[in-house]
């Protein structure tokens, strides 16, 4: 079964909204004119009930099925963020940002693409029974809109017994979906560690306490815990990212900082990286005679997929897209995302679509692929309809 008729044939249709879009980015909760924007073209839909104002500018808007369970459930969630990123946009594309400094790096105005299409075929067909639930969500990239969504109780408050979402993925082959059940996406935490000492001239070391030597041990001692503390079979990463200290060639400065980013699968892993890195920087500080700050910002947990549904979802693409174009045990992956609070409130699954050759996710010469809008919207509908089957 390849991309819904119906579906294709609004392609046009949502190249328009995606290019629109594209030209408006904002970030993080602040999405006014992107959350307005999607509330007409729900409002143009026909859908049953919007809801505005979840996590500032996120909206659940409602679609009701055919069927006697219409009114209480069970619903099904379906997730689209659709926060920017502050980069400058290098693609020269006429539908390129108009904002400065602001652009769709990651495709986020796909995915909400994607969801519009699905909704606007399903609030036109309801081939479908019980009900499903639009989540548009604000500030993936920075903030965790998932979690306040969740945190808001929109699970709770619109009876969602299952959530589904899918990312882009520049540079796989066109239209091909890969996930896998269990962890899926890594754990992403972030140090900041600020070190004090006694500043003074280059030439008079011994009457300083210097914080750049202290940086070196430091930076260089963790990165012993991943191959020292970590399982070799437990994936982690600890990547120093930033170090910033000194003015000029002859002044030992006062002080230094550096920060890294910190990633896994498992809780308890995640546990010990934090605990060894507090350990190295305090028993360095000690022994280099600074004083130490560590800012440790826990950040978004693994993405868990949960193994019937992710199953469940596999299934559905293969459907769409074909058997050979679906990877149902894909490697998982180093990066992180805010479904994964959507994913610990309810069962569900997240995937990657393909959308063929182009730049990176967060590349200033990134731009979303029109084509695969459909692709992504056919998959959201016909998960729907298979999820909550007419009698």
């Amino acid at each position: 079964m390849p991309v819904l008729n119906r579906i294709a044939s609004y392609a046009e249709e949502m190249k328009g909204w995606r290019r629109h879009l594209h030209q408006h980015p904002e970030l993080a909760f602040e999405c006014h004119e992107t959350a307005a924007f999607i509330v007409a073209r729900l409002r143009e839909m026909g859908v049953d009930e919007i809801h505005e104002g979840i996590a500032k500018t996120g909206i659940v808007a409602i679609i009701k099925g055919q069927g006697a369970n219409t009114n209480g459930g069970p619903t099904i969630g379906l997730r689209a963020d659709m926060d920017a990123l502050p980069i400058e946009e290098v693609t020269g594309a006429d539908h390129a940002s108009t904002v400065a400094g602001k652009m769709h790096a990651c495709g986020h105005d796909g995915h909400v693409t994607m969801l519009l299409g699905a909704a606007k075929y399903l609030a036109e067909t309801r081939r479908f029974s019980g009900r499903v639930a639009l989540i548009f969500q604000p500030a993936e990239e920075d903030g965790g809109g998932g979690q306040v969504m969740v945190q808001e109780g929109i699970m709770d408050r619109f009876g969602i017994g299952q959530v589904y979402g899918i990312h882009n993925a520049p540079n796989v082959a066109f239209g091909h979906f890969h996930t896998t059940p269990g962890a899926l996406m890594a754990s992403v935490d972030t140090a900041y560690v600020h070190i004090t000492g006694k500043g003074g001239h280059g030439a008079t070391p011994h009457e300083c306490v210097d914080p750049v030597v202290a940086v070196v041990g430091m930076v260089s001692a963790i990165q012993t815990i991943i191959p020292r503390n970590v399982y070799a079979l437990d994936e982690a990463v600890l990547s120093v990212t930033q170090i910033h200290t000194g003015t000029a060639s002859n002044i030992i400065p006062e002080e230094a900082m550096f920060c890294a980013t910190i990633r896994c699968f498992k809780p308890d892993v995640r546990a010990l990286l934090k605990k060894r890195f507090h350990e190295i920087v305090e028993g360095h500080a000690a022994a280099y005679g600074v004083r130490a700050r560590v800012d440790y910002d826990w950040g978004y947990p693994a993405t868990i997929n949960h193994e019937e549904e992710t199953d469940f979802a596999a299934a559905v693409a293969r459907e769409v897209v074909g058997p050979e174009a679906v990877d149902a045990r894909a490697n998982r992956e180093m990066g992180s995302e805010d479904f994964s609070y959507m994913l610990e409130a309810r069962p569900g699954a997240y995937l990657f679509m393909g959308i063929g050759p182009g730049a990176g996710l967060h590349h200033a010469a990134y731009d979303f692929n029109d084509e695969a809008a459909p692709v992504g919207a056919s998959f959201f509908a016909v998960l729907v309809e298979r999820a909550q089957p007419l009698a």
